[in-house]
């Protein structure tokens, strides 16, 4: 059965919070980002994080293949003319299928339908195969920034609809 995306619904969050979590440990790993010198990173994802965004809003798609939940990204309108794209997140175990490209074209088209301009990214400026990678779905860099809360520097992406 070919992969499918779905709104995500309230009853859903302990799920998208385990897909969230587990997706972003090795990247919370590679960084050395701990709920210490992080907690807002992804990888430290609680429950009431979902429920507040989807309380305010922010629309969840899950990706469902291979008998169960994988995947999942976030869509939040900022304004309108823009959307921002948060959370993309595929289970370890799932990766290098395509799962993470059909999640973000899914979160594109739905943009695309609410009339905004663009969408944004903001990533960890120091991931480079990540910058690469939606760079080839045709992200632009837009400026890199550091904020005192964070132990990184913040690559911002935008791209055009």
């Amino acid at each position: 059965m070919p992969p499918t995306i779905r709104d995500a619904v309230p009853a859903d969050v302990p799920e998208l919070v385990e897909i969230i979590r587990t997706a972003f440990r090795d990247v919370a790993l590679r960084f050395d980002l701990t709920p210490e010198n992080c907690p807002r990173h992804p990888s430290n994802c609680h429950q009431s994080w979902i429920e507040d965004a989807l309380g305010k809003g922010v629309r969840y798609f899950i990706l469902d293949a291979e008998g169960g939940s994988c995947g999942c990204v976030a869509l939040e309108q900022a304004s309108s003319e823009t959307c921002y794209l948060e959370r993309l997140a595929v289970l370890p175990t799932h990766r290098r299928r395509g799962y993470g490209r059909a999640l973000v074209v899914h979160a594109l088209a739905e943009a695309r339908a609410l009339g905004v301009k663009g969408v944004e990214i903001g990533l960890i400026a120091a991931q480079t195969e990540l910058r690469n990678w939606y760079r080839k779905l045709g992200f632009i860099d837009q400026k890199t920034a550091s904020f005192p809360h964070l132990p990184f520097q913040v690559l911002f992406s935008r791209k055009s609809l």
